[in-house]
């Protein structure tokens, strides 16, 4: 396994060579260049198994300090042998959390698709950037033709639309925001905020990731101006309140933009009502953009879908991470666009270094004018190779197996309600609940009890990590104290791994 560097002796011709022996690739060590790859590959291999071996712990924690004293991170002045690189790769995944392990359930990414994994070994292989086609030609081509269907999977006009791969659904967000300023105001690209004769604001709901707030900062609206629309008991949008709050600020002179409804929100999982927005929207001539990061691979299941995405092809943008619910490596964030051509008009510099127009093909495949980096990391390669392995039908078997998972763990803390207190029926794999240690139980559910019940969360949580064998997040929210929130988003998860999960929470926590 990955914990013992001594599965991983290079031979004595080897072991001892150091990277510039072999690098720049070198015919005369081409035997000992093959032997050291061979054993990171090993290395790599040996973390999979262990990964998906329910008997291995999820992580051997140490505290900072701790962790300082096992690991050798210093930066040499001379590089160290071939052997050393090994072992570092192996010491280094040895204390790495397994994020792909069955009961790993605290993060809304997790999962290690082999499929994916693949794909991006040999992105990294590649080494290319995403910026033009003559250096990307396959991988240009490939983001056309995934980002096309994505779009014709949201529906409506979209085909026609445009999109690209952002490093991360925060940027993804920001993508849309930039968009729906520069469709409202073409010349603000060159002439900045003193063609805005006002205030202008933008809108969400109160249970959005802060990415959408985080827009109106570094965008220069400040976040006074980003709204924060009241959310209902299940974390959805008020609709009302949202017009409501429009016609507040429309009376004070200011300018109404924006809208973010979030289809699967961070913590509860929640899906604000996309057709009631989008009427509210077109009522008052305002974007409206989808944050389906976490809820859109739901788009690719019939069962789940509806009503749930319903109205989503009547926004102008849509976010959605495949990097999320549909398992592909991080990072795989997507914004789609369903006019074609904003892209290029908000973003475009013109840089003559790069975006020659004079090229021997078509420049129209040039992707880097369109988009705020230069550098753009190749994502889309693991996301078509696991597209492929899939198919359409292979990732709607695994949106519903996820969904029905998540059903079958309400069912279990149903069934235990001396244990568990499920805190609302879930839309998505979000499943929000507190462990009832034994003192608690047996007393009437109020606030006092709550407040008992959150205090338990930090103190289970540290044991689960210091124990090793199940890893759930928790948080507060702005109605209850700290409460777990758990996310089966890996296709490794079998119901006798949920029996587990609640088994061991209270292995962990009854005496607490």
């Amino acid at each position: 396994m990955a914990s013992n560097t001594s599965n991983y002796k290079l031979s004595v011709g080897a072991a001892n060579l150091k990277y510039n022996d072999i690098l720049p690739y070198k015919t005369e060590n081409e035997a000992q260049t093959r032997e050291f790859l061979q054993k990171v590959v090993d290395v790599l291999l040996d973390f999979i198994k262990s990964t998906n071996d329910r008997n291995e712990k999820i992580l051997d924690f140490h505290h900072p300090e701790e962790m300082q004293k096992l690991l050798d991170l210093r930066v040499p002045d001379h590089g160290v042998p071939l052997q050393q690189l090994v072992n570092d790769c192996a010491t280094t995944l040895k204390y790495q959390v397994k994020t792909g392990h069955p009961r790993f359930f605290n993060q809304l990414s997790c999962g290690l698709d082999l499929v994916s994994m693949a794909g991006e070994w040999l992105t990294a292989t590649a080494n290319t950037n995403m910026f033009t086609y003559e250096i990307a030609p396959v991988f240009i081509l490939m983001e056309n033709v995934v980002m096309t269907h994505m779009r014709e999977i949201i529906g409506g006009s979209w085909r026609n639309g445009d999109s690209i791969l952002a490093p991360g659904g925060s940027i993804s967000n920001l993508y849309a925001f930039l968009a729906a300023r520069h469709k409202m105001f073409p010349n603000y690209k060159e002439k900045g905020i003193a063609t805005i004769q006002g205030q202008l604001v933008m809108f969400t709901s109160d249970q959005s990731h802060y990415s959408v707030k985080s827009c109106a900062s570094i965008c220069g609206l400040g976040t006074d101006n980003c709204v924060m629309v009241p959310s209902d008991e299940n974390g959805r949008m008020i609709s009302t309140e949202l017009e409501r709050l429009v016609i507040d600020r429309k009376n004070k002179g200011h300018i109404p933009f924006f809208v973010c409804a979030t289809s699967g929100t961070t913590v509860l999982g929640a899906f604000d009502p996309i057709n009631e927005v989008a009427d509210i929207c077109d009522k008052y001539g305002m974007w409206l953009h989808v944050d389906a990061a976490w809820g859109g691979g739901l788009l690719l299941s019939k069962k789940y879908r509806h009503p749930r995405l319903s109205g989503v092809e009547r926004a102008q943008s849509v976010t959605w991470n495949p990097h999320k619910l549909m398992g592909a490596l991080l990072q795989c964030s997507t914004i789609h666009f369903k006019e074609d051509g904003l892209l290029m008009s908000c973003n475009q510099m013109s840089a003559d270094y790069l975006f020659m127009q004079d090229k021997l093909y078509d420049v129209k495949y040039d992707t880097g004018d369109k988009v705020i980096q230069c550098g753009r990391h190749n994502d889309i390669f693991k996301l078509w190779l696991q597209w492929r392995a899939k198919g359409d039908d292979g990732f709607e078997r695994h949106m519903d197996r996820l969904m029905e998972l998540s059903e079958y763990l309400v069912k279990r803390i149903r069934e235990q309600p001396d244990k568990f207190y499920l805190i609302m029926e879930p839309e998505m794999v979000n499943v929000s609940f507190w462990y009832i240690p034994v003192r608690l139980r047996n007393i009437p559910h109020s606030k006092h009890r709550e407040q008992e019940l959150g205090k338990m969360c930090p103190v289970l949580k540290a044991r689960m990590m210091q124990a090793g064998t199940i890893m759930v997040g928790y948080q507060p929210d702005d109605r209850r104290p700290n409460f777990f929130r758990n996310i089966i988003s890996s296709a490794a998860v079998t119901e006798k791994d949920v029996d587990f999960l609640l088994n061991e929470m209270d292995r962990l926590g009854h005496d607490l």
